[in-house]
């Protein structure tokens, strides 16, 4: 039997070949220990060096403002419970928005527990945050402001350089959860104007389990994890050598080929509402219209349950936007948090492309959702 075609981009991508091919001689030859100054050590020490370098070319920023993490969610829970830590003598007020990941909103939840006030803001229809809220919300206590660059689900892009203009001259922190963005879209530090960023290594070609974060020179953050000196004294712990080698390279080929692959991806996407909406005119997208990554489709089907749909798309690998357990159907926080109605909501789907999707992929992709959901209404 065939294997599915691959649809699901945004919850994880494969590893690019060339990835594979840097990350095989720290399997081999090169295992020594980083920290040893001998000839095994030497080796590994300049490949993370290396990949810093990438990681850096890739976000416009400094080497030395790159700390590597397990993933995404370990970025984004030291950006939230460092800075909670660090400043919290300033404040202890927190402003995040309501269609966050959960890496951000567990933290935050912990955080209220240890007496933090946390601000969920709002968002549109399409998924983009209230500023005037925003701007509302600040106060004097306010230390932090995190919100995601794009959303995994609808993937609309939030507008963070505004958000810093809301900011100004505050002495206020701005994170963003750019898992989703880093590798189909520009994420330059300095444009968006961020003092910390979260990397997600499995999100671009690059394996699971290693991930960045970004953090601009003079912001405090206390030890992640205590014990010997590396990452500038704040991730102790032998480096994950062969994981950062490969994080490192996907960087630099999505830096390389960023508008190229965006373009390609942008184009099986269109490709797909296109044949879907000529056939399922009654379908919805969600997310912003032209503000969005672009490889990523939301899309409703009324009147229809997601998981049936999947159970009976077996030919497609997606996701789906609600959940059914014991007959009670779950929506998304993301799509609630957007007033999608639940007629719309139950029955989303989330279809993601990626470097590696063909235009026959999804020709043949369309006439599978097509038939499916054609099925599930006549049954």
């Amino acid at each position: 039997m065939d294997r599915p075609i691959y649809l699901d981009y945004n919850a994880t991508t494969p590893l690019a070949p060339e990835v594979i091919e840097e990350m095989i001689p720290f399997m081999k030859e090169h295992f020594g220990n980083p920290s040893s100054s001998h000839y095994y050590g030497r080796e590994p020490k300049k490949a993370i060096e290396v990949a810093r370098e990438r990681v850096a070319k890739l976000l416009n920023c400094s080497p030395e403002e790159i700390i590597f993490t397990s993933g995404g969610t370990e970025s984004n829970n030291h950006a939230l419970r460092g800075i909670a830590e660090s400043y919290r003598e300033k404040g202890n007020h927190i402003i995040t928005t309501a269609i966050e990941h959960h890496a951000i909103i567990e933290p935050c939840l912990y955080l209220m527990k240890q007496g933090f006030e946390i601000s969920f803001l709002k968002v549109d229809r399409y998924g983009v945050v209230d500023l005037d809220q925003l701007a509302r919300e600040i106060r004097p206590e306010t230390i932090l402001i995190s919100v995601m660059h794009a959303n995994n689900e609808v993937g609309t892009v939030q507008p963070l350089s505004d958000i810093k203009e809301i900011i100004g001259d505050r002495d206020i922190i701005l994170h963003t959860d750019a898992a989703q963005s880093v590798g189909k879209i520009p994420t330059d530090v300095e444009k968006l104007r961020v003092d910390l960023l979260s990397v997600a290594g499995h999100k671009l070609y690059a394996p699971k389990g290693i991930g960045a974060l970004y953090v601009r020179k003079g912001v405090k953050l206390p030890k992640f994890i205590h014990g010997a000196g590396q990452e500038r004294g704040l991730r102790a712990g032998t480096e994950n050598v062969i994981e950062i080698v490969g994080l490192g390279k996907a960087c630099e080929l999505a830096a390389d080929n960023l508008e190229d692959n965006s373009n390609n991806m942008k184009k099986t996407r269109d490709l797909l509402a296109e044949k879907l909406l000529e056939s399922l005119p009654q379908i919805k997208i969600n997310g912003h219209p032209s503000q969005r990554l672009p490889n990523t489709l939301s899309i409703s089907f009324p009147g229809l349950e997601a998981n049936r749909i999947l159970d009976r798309l077996t030919s497609v690998a997606a996701s789906a936007g609600a959940a059914c357990h014991s007959n009670e159907i779950k929506i998304s926080h993301v799509l609630d948090a957007m007033g999608i109605p639940i007629e719309y909501a139950k029955g989303t789907l989330r279809f993601s492309t990626g470097i590696f999707t063909t235009t026959e992929q999804v020709l043949q992709a369309s006439e599978d959702i097509i038939r499916a959901v054609k099925t599930i209404a006549n049954d």
